[in-house]
């Protein structure tokens, strides 16, 4: 099933093991290979860990049950490439995540590398070794695992921990080391990775333009839905189609042969769902007045979109000034908040932007003096060919 030197895990004997070495440990490399297009959850195909003598790969169709491995991570610093996809199937399954946890991709963003860097050309970077992805869209779920997947199994996770010591020492010269980790620690909190109702609710289409109480109706409607999906481990789409969840939160029906009215509810879901529906409908009427959802907020118009765009200029220079990419410092929706709420007080734009210390540090000073006419914007440099955004302090008067 493998190659030599490379050892599998495929029974809980060998697994236990293998917890008790990652508990010891100081700090284990990591990496997933999953299936998530048929599943309530991702399906976990393949673990690889990392450690400073060798990679060891878990089967998880050998062996289902991995809540010794996470808990065994839990003990230890976590060390891997956009770890978010990996450790959210950790917390729809265990309700669990690692807290100590540091992410290549997290890191780099604070080096100049931008936020989505892949890890074949981290690994470039740093290593001066090109990763052969010639694996990417494998089947996982097959058995016997190939040589050429061992191999790209392997090389997924051998350089995590290398890198990790390349990235710790450029940050700690930069002095972003606290400011990345800062960041990471956000990935090991497992609330970050519960459903969001609202969220939820709202990516349903026509949601939008809904009244509160048909709001109300369609969170019951999401909530029945997805408890069936995670029940049944299917895709939410499985159990119902988004346009047939929103036509029912309009529809309102009060009796089974009200649902008869939707084109998309087929007989056999009527009969199989048509309960079950009725009741979370009824729960979304039963909701009182004071309670129910608050309807989205309107776009901010032009006159305040200009605003924040306004904001945004800024947000973006500073980013290019520090090397860093304008989304970690600040989300356009924190700028929207300003420009909706229009904060009066230093107090208040802290909270409405919501930043962290290190990022406060860098944007939140320049943006107080911006908005509050001890700054305006000007543009060098056009002229010579090369125009850069500055903000000229000192009474706009002068």
């Amino acid at each position: 099933m493998s190659e030599p030197n490379v050892p599998v895990v495929d029974n809980a004997a060998e697994l236990a093991a293998l917890c008790e070495r990652v508990a010891r440990e100081p700090r284990v490399a990591i990496d997933t290979e999953f299936h998530a297009e048929r599943s309530y959850s991702a399906r976990l195909m393949v673990v690889q860990l990392a450690f400073e003598d060798g990679v060891a790969i878990v089967d998880p169709k050998a062996v289902p049950d991995l809540s010794p491995l996470v808990a065994a991570l839990g003990e230890t610093t976590v060390v891997g490439h956009a770890l978010s996809s990996d450790l959210k199937i950790f917390a729809d399954r265990y309700d669990a995540v690692p807290s100590r946890v540091f992410d290549t991709q997290v890191a780099a963003s604070f080096l100049g590398y931008g936020m989505q860097i892949s890890l074949a050309d981290l690994v470039y970077d740093l290593r001066d070794v090109r990763l052969a992805k010639t694996q990417t869209v494998s089947d996982w779920s097959a058995r016997p695992l190939s040589a050429r997947q061992i191999e790209y199994l392997v090389d997924d996770v051998a350089h995590l921990l290398p890198m990790h010591d390349i990235l710790i020492e450029r940050l700690r010269d930069k002095g972003r080391y606290e400011w990345a980790l800062e960041e990471c620690a956000e990935l090991g909190d497992v609330a970050r990775y519960r459903v969001d109702e609202r969220r939820a609710y709202m990516k349903i289409p026509g949601a939008i333009r809904m009244n509160r109480r048909e709001l109300g109706i369609l969170n019951e409607l999401v909530k029945l839905r997805d408890r069936l999906a995670r029940e049944r481990d299917l895709p939410p789409k499985y159990i119902l189609a988004d346009d047939v969840v929103g036509g029912l939160a309009t529809l309102r029906p009060k009796a089974l042969e009200d649902l008869a009215q939707l084109r998309r509810l087929e007989a056999g879901l009527r009969r199989q769902l048509g309960p079950a529906l009725l009741e979370a409908v009824a729960r979304g009427e039963a909701i009182p007045e004071a309670d129910l959802p608050e309807r989205p907020r309107r776009p901010l118009g032009i006159s305040r979109d200009t605003f924040a765009a306004l904001m945004s200029v800024v947000v973006g220079e500073i980013a290019r000034e520090n090397g860093m990419p304008a989304g970690l410092l600040a989300p356009r929706s924190a700028l929207e908040r300003v420009a909706r709420e229009l904060p009066q007080t230093h107090e208040e734009l802290q909270a409405a932007l919501g930043l962290s210390a290190w990022r406060w540090e860098l944007l939140g000073t320049q943006l107080e003096r911006l908005l509050s006419g001890g700054a305006t914007l000007a543009i060098e440099g056009y002229a010579d060919g090369d125009p850069k955004i500055r903000l000229s302090h000192g009474s706009t008067n002068e």
